[in-house]
């Protein structure tokens, strides 16, 4: 018998998430293991069927983490600045996009040269921007959902039925109406919101972080399930040559099946000057000179899901841990009013619950993880 808690994940991520309307052209794809997909990407397919969209599965050139290992293992450099025209057409003419995350090896591309992987990633860069552009107009609507494997659960040092229960708990397909929960969800981000609003200035001072930054004219969104799943989180876009400071990330940093550890950076006039990594230090070197935009920070986040109270090893799960903020290099959202333009977009990560501060205008507005009642 399939877990119930996969349908309703399914019906949560196509009703809620993204909205299916009748008419409406949906790609469903999944980065990781076809096998492990099938079942959520089966309900996904039956859902978009009931809402009256149009599914198209569809598999990209590194969708796998099989067919990406011999993709960057022997393509030329012609085939890695090839862009296939059907992700250009996503971005260009469909209107919702999920993608399942199933990674049975969190570590398959590891061996990848960085050169190489930010060769792949300069020659979307233009199909990217096209995509936020229109996602920040509502054109196209879009959410990755991870969903439990075998190998997150033993990068987050967990059995597998205990990883199930964490995970599904977070995106409350363990409730029996996810999608109060999330709207409960949306109602006290928006709080947290009116309190930011019209803002000039942040100072984020904790025991990993001494930063201070610009966000005046900078919009805060809420993103309460639409987005990602799980999902839970406030964020903007830095002023891009403010950023003031250092910071080292609490926890290890893995990007791109890369595994960094610990990361630290310095920041003068919003540019990272000094970079340095646990490990691979030579890949982090690359990965900050893939553009121009790749060593300012796109993104400011605070984590707001109370579900989650543990590090996973997994950012798109413990970004949104309450209590954290991120920084990502690389590519802010137009929506917050970021112009910095990148082909990568890397989290980093600091736990603020052990006396972290946001210092808002002068004002401290969050302490040790908490956000203050207004004055």
């Amino acid at each position: 018998m399939q877990d119930p808690r996969i349908h309703r994940l399914a019906q949560t991520l196509v009703r809620y998430s993204v909205g299916v309307r009748p008419g409406d052209k949906v790609v469903l794809s999944c980065q990781g293991s076809i096998v492990a997909a099938v079942p959520m990407l089966t309900e996904l397919f039956r859902e978009v069927v009931r809402a009256g969209g149009h599914p198209h599965v569809i598999l990209g050139q590194t969708g796998t983490e099989e067919w990406g290992h011999f993709f960057f293992a022997d393509a030329t450099d012609e085939q890695l600045a090839y862009v296939d025209p059907t992700m250009d057409l996503v971005a260009r003419a469909f209107d919702c996009d999920i993608t399942i995350l199933s990674s049975q090896n969190t570590r398959s591309l590891a061996a990848v040269d960085g050169a190489r992987r930010s060769a792949r990633k300069r020659a979307y860069k233009e199909v990217m921007g096209t995509y936020l552009d229109r996602a920040a107009k509502g054109d196209l609507r879009w959410v990755v959902a991870g969903i439990p494997t075998p190998a997150y659960a033993q990068e987050a040092q967990m059995s597998l039925p205990d990883y199930e229960d964490l995970f599904f708990s977070a995106v409350y397909a363990d409730t029996e109406d996810p999608v109060a929960e999330w709207k409960a969800m949306e109602e006290t981000n928006r709080r947290i919101i009116d309190c930011l609003m019209g803002a000039r200035s942040i100072r984020v001072k904790g025991p990993d972080v001494e930063l201070s930054f610009s966000v005046e004219g900078r919009a805060f969104v809420s993103d309460h399930g639409h987005f990602n799943m799980p999902d839970g989180e406030i964020f903007t876009g830095p002023v891009e040559d403010t950023l003031e400071g250092s910071l080292r990330s609490t926890f290890p940093t893995v990007f791109a099946d890369t595994a960094y550890g610990e990361i630290s950076l310095e920041f003068e006039h919003g540019k990272v000057v000094s970079a340095k990594a646990e490990s691979n230090q030579d890949k982090l070197t690359a990965l900050l000179d893939t553009d121009e935009g790749s060593r300012r920070v796109g993104e400011f986040g605070i984590g707001t899901n109370d579900g989650i109270n543990r590090f996973t090893g997994n950012i798109l799960f413990d970004e949104k841990m309450a209590g954290t903020v991120h920084f990502a290099l690389g590519h802010g959202y137009p929506e917050t009013g970021s112009t910095n333009d990148s082909a990568i977009h890397c989290d980093l990560l600091c736990d603020m619950r052990d006396h972290g501060r946001l210092i808002v205008d002068g004002t401290v507005r969050y302490d040790s993880g908490q956000f203050l009642p207004s004055p």
